[in-house]
């Protein structure tokens, strides 16, 4: 048994050797998760996602995610007609919770362990956000998913996403989109819109490019924190972001 043993931990760290982040954290937002239904969760997506994530956990690779609430309810548009923006955003944060509820479930049955913790106490149904003991879910190879955003109104799950990658010590913050990386305008509109391979926070700011939100790309600008911008819907595409591959747009520190 010992050498088929050092034979699977040398195999494992050859593996390990090919990839470039080792622990990420990876931006989800809630429509992606309705896919084509219109409204809520669709179950091949979520499906889809905890395969491709279970797949890369089992390389070795440490994932956090952090999931938006825009398919059940936003705190935004409910603001917008009428609602208090504070009592709308948590509304939606409650929505984050049922999104990070149904992948929980989409990667236990496809055999992975995983874990959500919430901004806002629901001891019933997940854990309460700790940051070390988020940290030592991910040293034992569980996928950690963050709901609830920060806990707070007035901050989007992009500004979680950042808070969050800072805290674990992440090395990447990985946002999933539907386009492949950054445009200088919207790539659905123009067809002259040109793609960005590497930016910096400061040029996404200054051009106003519709990424994250200012206090996201602050918070990750001030703590190096890099972000990869990439499309989700392309199988293979997070492991072959993890790879280094050339899949999206890469929003660095400029020194």
């Amino acid at each position: 048994m010992a050498p088929e043993i050092d034979e699977l931990r040398e195999f494992k760290e050859a593996v390990m050797a090919e990839i470039k982040y080792k622990r990420v954290l990876l931006k989800l937002s809630g429509e992606f998760l309705m896919g084509d239904m219109g409204y809520g969760i669709d179950p091949e997506v979520a499906e889809r996602i905890a395969r491709e994530v279970t797949d890369i956990v089992r390389q070795g690779v440490q994932v956090a995610i952090t999931v938006g609430g825009g398919n059940i309810f936003r705190g935004l548009a409910g603001s917008a007609k009428g609602m208090d923006r504070a009592q709308a955003d948590y509304i939606g944060m409650l929505a984050t919770a049922m999104n990070a509820l149904a992948l929980q479930d989409a990667f236990e049955r496809n055999g992975q362990m995983c874990r959500v913790m919430s901004a806002i106490e629901m001891r019933e149904v997940c854990e309460t956000y700790i940051r070390r003991r988020a940290i030592r879910h991910l040293e034992k190879g569980r996928v950690v998913i963050f709901a609830a955003g920060t806990g707070n109104p007035y901050f989007t799950t992009d500004t979680t996403a950042a808070l969050r990658a800072c805290e674990i010590d992440a090395e990447c913050l990985m946002k999933a989109t539907k386009v492949d990386g950054i445009y200088d305008k919207d790539p659905k509109k123009f067809d002259d819109a040109v793609r960005f391979d590497k930016i910096t926070y400061l040029d996404v700011i200054a051009r106003e490019l519709n990424v994250m939100d200012s206090t996201a790309i602050t918070l990750c600008n001030d703590n190096s924190m890099p972000i990869l911008v990439f499309n989700l819907e392309k199988e293979g595409n997070i492991d072959a972001a993890l790879r280094g591959e050339a899949v999206g747009t890469v929003v660095y520190r400029e020194d």
